[in-house]
């Protein structure tokens, strides 16, 4: 049986811990739709229109790519609009303004961004590339990609020692981005989910361990199981799985 363990929405925690906004914080720690609350608030056709365009702007998008993205199309939106919506957006969360700026500060003026965990970027000079101008969106990318890549290995190892020490009949079949699918016997389903939730519970912990830097905000999972990738049932926490 598979199991599918998804980090649900790393890339907008990694960019709230990166930030500090309050906002953003507040929203989180309060289980609030953030997707579906800027829908409203930024008038978009659907929540995942605006949860995209969240996630394109926290890697530096702009309002010429948004007018002339295909998976913007149904919004018909001009680069004016598409501007409104980011001073909208950075008027809400001005925590993250505040950090998109900085950032591309320090990397334009430093040549390199180093990272709570460590991680340090470097960047040439536009002149050595023969341009005028910075990467921007590589500035802006770089770092919540990076948090997020640090974040996942941490549970993929965590999680393996647990999986390998539990002797669970089963193996491990992949980890892409922000997700981990392991084949296991029926019998073991119960189990294996149970460690997915212990081993996002204790990210914390483990984070503060390996990178001694306090993690607080919370990062959930999405689990789903089936006999096939194209036919997963959901799993509810604390539910027992029938099969």
């Amino acid at each position: 049986m598979l199991i599918n363990c998804d980090a649900k929405g790393l890339e907008i925690v990694c960019a709230a811990f990166l930030s500090k906004d309050k906002v953003l914080y507040k929203e989180l720690l309060n289980g609030i739709d953030t997707h579906g609350e800027n829908q409203k608030r930024f008038n978009l056709p659907s929540r995942l229109i605006a949860k995209t365009f969240v996630f394109r702007l926290i890697y530096g998008g702009s309002a010429y790519s948004y007018a002339n993205d295909p998976d913007f199309a149904e919004v018909k939106g001009s680069e004016a609009f598409w501007q409104g919506v980011i001073d909208e957006f950075y008027n809400k969360y001005t925590g993250v303004k505040a950090w998109h700026d900085e950032i591309y500060r320090t990397a334009t003026q430093d040549g390199r961004l180093c990272m709570p965990t460590g991680r340090i970027y470097n960047f040439e000079s536009p002149l050595r590339r023969g341009t005028l101008e910075w990467p921007r969106t590589k500035i802006l990318n770089y770092p919540v990609q990076g948090l997020g890549a640090d974040i996942m290995s941490l549970i993929r190892v965590s999680f393996h020692k647990r999986f390998k020490a539990a002797n669970i009949s089963g193996e491990e079949i992949s980890t892409i981005h922000d997700s981990i699918v392991v084949d296991v016997m029926n019998k073991e389903l119960q189990r294996t989910v149970e460690l997915f939730y212990e081993v996002f519970n204790d990210l914390p912990v483990n984070f503060k361990r390996v990178f001694g830097v306090e993690f607080d905000l919370p990062l959930l999972c999405e689990i789903s199981y089936g006999m096939n990738k194209l036919d997963l049932t959901e799993h509810k926490k604390g539910s027992i799985i029938v099969v």
